[in-house]
């Protein structure tokens, strides 16, 4: 759970700003551990819970393409300046409105890629990717050729710099009054609407 200030929302996408410092919600082992501490194999064996914890690192424009399989993440350094693009590829985000709280869903699919301004990039956490393939009976991701296709598609966006990695955005700075969130609202821990 990412709280995170919507900055526009358009026919484009949605486009949120979560700030440096705010309250997030990881999934964690009861012990503590996260997926990344231990084989998959052994993730996916023992129990999980909601742990609370602060966004490590500069703030964060993220932006969400209508109806893609992927997210694009503006990361920056700390003084706010652009640095790269990550491309996070995951099922497409499904929007919820509870009322009070409203917000959207994303399931990730481990593999990624990081972008750069001059149109080079490479692929991210293949290995996990791969790792976790191995293990059907436990893994979320149905269909492998499909999130390779989604990363190849972005792939042929970034070196043509299409939007949005054509600069749009990367000089991008949060107004100053916006605060850090420092409390989850209630209801952030509602179950995850999946798309499979």
């Amino acid at each position: 759970m990412h709280p995170a200030r919507v900055v526009s929302d358009d026919d484009r996408g949605l486009l949120v700003w979560l700030a440096a410092d705010s309250v997030i919600a990881v999934e964690r082992a009861l012990d503590g551990r996260g997926p990344r501490d231990m084989p998959f194999a052994e993730w996916s064996a023992v129990g999980h819970e909601p742990r609370l914890t602060t966004w490590r690192g500069p703030g964060l424009l993220r932006f969400f393409p209508v109806g893609a399989g992927h997210s694009v993440w503006f990361f920056r350094t700390a003084e706010g300046v652009f640095r790269e693009y990550y491309v996070n590829l995951e099922e497409p985000a499904v929007r919820w409105d509870d009322g009070d709280v409203i917000g959207f869903d994303v399931i990730d699919q481990d593999l990624d890629i990081v972008g750069h301004s001059d149109g080079t990039w490479e692929w991210k956490d293949e290995d996990e990717f791969a790792e976790r393939l191995a293990l059907p009976e436990h893994y979320w991701v149905p269909d492998e050729a499909a999130v390779w296709a989604e990363g190849r598609s972005v792939i042929k966006k970034i070196e043509a710099h299409e939007f949005p990695f054509d600069g749009t955005w990367t000089d991008f700075q949060p107004d100053p009054s916006w605060t850090t969130i420092t409390e989850l609202p209630p209801g952030w821990d509602r179950p995850v609407v999946a798309r499979h």
